[in-house]
């Protein structure tokens, strides 16, 4: 009796194991969508169980649990195949379900780098975004997709997490771009808690936008032959858009900004991979402006212009294991342009390499304008044949018009520690160029040395109405800081908006 009951519970436990294995946390979209359907015009969805673990888009719903131990483990005898490791719970731990929207097979994608996979991408997400729970909209690997400028809207009902596996592509030819819609190329609107991830590639196709007649380092202005004016898009920008997270995709050939976030709250980037030729202009890697509470960590930049720029209105930002290479280095500003108020604070850039780059770690504001800089730390930096690596610049210009102002954005309680590495000897390592009317103040600097990449001159740094003090001696000397306070720091000092 006693074996038969055991023998009965056994029996009982593997029939609950079987029925376990085969409710799966992830449910697959199998209606079908051509692609030019509207948002609202799809069939009704059905949801199946996902396929086993041939089916590619099951691996991708969601980043994947550490591989399974050998042997068999709870699941009554049955392993999971090394190549298709267990997903983790869906996103808040619930019992629903993330549902899989894969563009190709169930929204009309043809994914051939031709085909204009525009409509299928936008529905495909738009539908993702109106059902409620944890979606994925899936761009599989093996597929390229063309896509033109498109703007996805939120708030979404759930979450939605946009994961590319395969290559998307903008437009090449800046005439097959709409003459009003030349500044975005992809735009996240009110996309809160969006993720944007995967081990696939964003191309830009910026070649042609760079040689337009009308760029600045062509040597003319006026118009391009392509509209009344220069723009050229920003590749990816999040526009008030909060606890956004972008992960492990290679960013190239931006025509203009690789990433830009405006107005948004929580931002995650990590394990990027961004570049475009040094000579692409304006392509900043990341560009965050009137956004707080950001945080980058393990990027790589190379590209024509700044690594990271911090712009007006950022609070809160740490930069860390960020590599830059070519371009123009780490750079708040520039600020106060066209006498308007610009206010910085609380920016941490720790563990950067910066390599043959223009600047290393940068301030640049106008004269005229209002507003501070305050509580800035650069800590253990290295610099690589770098022509400028620590500068404080308040006579920024873009032109020889520039005058002197009685007002310029305050510039106080900026750290430099552990900058260590080499220079370009055409200038010298260090220049503070602080404005006449707003001195620079609490500027500190300790365990700095920077030698010349090549040759025996060491050039002593500049500096021009700069306050602070070297806590440790440093390599160039720099005894050009004036100790203490200007007289009127009463008065300056209520210029800090934080």
């Amino acid at each position: 009796m006693e074996v038969a009951g055991r023998t009965a519970i056994a029996v009982l436990l593997a029939l609950a194991v079987l029925c376990g294995g085969a409710q799966g946390r992830y449910h697959h979209h199998t209606a079908k969508h051509t692609r030019h359907n509207s948002a609202h015009a799809h069939a009704p969805s059905s949801h199946s169980h996902a396929p086993g673990p041939s089916s590619g888009s099951r691996r991708h719903a969601s980043p994947p649990a550490p591989p399974p131990s050998s042997g068999s483990g709870a699941g009554g005898g049955y392993p999971t195949p090394s190549d298709a490791p267990a997903p983790e719970p869906a996103a808040g731990g619930g019992a629903g379900a993330a549902s899989v929207y894969d563009v190709v097979k169930d929204f009309g994608a043809v994914g051939d780098g031709v085909a204009d996979d525009t409509d299928a991408i936008k529905t495909a997400w738009d539908t993702a975004c109106q059902d409620d729970g944890d979606g994925v909209v899936l761009a599989a690997s093996g597929h390229s997709f063309l896509v033109h400028t498109t703007v996805f809207t939120g708030p979404c009902q759930g979450t939605v997490t946009i994961q590319l596996d395969g290559t998307m592509v903008a437009p090449s030819d800046p005439d097959r771009w709409p003459a009003n819609s030349k500044r975005n190329w992809l735009v996240f609107y009110n996309a809160h808690g969006t993720t944007l991830r995967g081990a696939g590639v964003i191309d830009g196709k910026g070649q042609k936008w760079w040689e337009l007649p009308c760029k600045e380092h062509k040597g003319q202005g006026g118009s391009s032959g392509h509209g009344a004016s220069c723009d050229s898009p920003v590749m990816l920008r999040f526009f008030t858009s909060n606890n956004v997270t972008v992960q492990g995709l290679k960013i190239q050939n931006s025509p203009e900004f690789h990433f830009r976030f405006d107005s948004c709250r929580g931002v995650h980037v990590s394990g990027l991979s961004i570049s475009s030729p040094q000579t692409s202009p304006n392509t900043d890697g990341i560009h965050i402006e009137n956004t707080q509470d950001v945080v980058i960590s393990d990027v790589s930049v190379s590209n024509g212009d700044d690594c990271v720029s911090i712009g007006a209105g950022t609070l809160n930002v740490h930069i860390e294991n960020v590599t830059c290479g070519l371009g123009h280095g780490i750079s708040i500003g520039s600020l106060g342009k066209q006498g308007t108020r610009a206010c910085v604070s609380n920016v941490t850039v720790r563990n950067a390499v910066i390599r043959h780059s223009d600047n290393g770690v940068r301030i640049k504001t106008w004269q005229g304008g209002s507003g501070s800089v305050s509580e800035v730390s650069f800590q253990d930096v290295r610099m690589e044949a770098v022509r400028n690596p620590i500068i404080i610049d308040q006579y920024y210009c873009l032109s020889k018009s520039c005058q002197n102002a009685t007002t310029a954005v305050f510039v106080s309680g900026v750290s430099y520690a552990g900058i260590r590495g080499t220079y370009d000897a055409r200038s010298a390592p260090i220049h503070f160029g602080c404005s006449d009317a707003v001195p620079c103040t609490n500027i500190t600097l300790a365990d700095v040395e920077l030698l010349p990449a090549s040759g025996q001159t060491v050039d002593d740094p500049f500096c021009w109405n700069v306050y602070g003090n070297a806590a440790t001696p440093t390599v160039p000397p720099v005894a050009c800081l004036m100790d203490g306070v200007p007289g009127n720091y009463a008065d300056k000092s209520s210029l800090k908006c934080y």
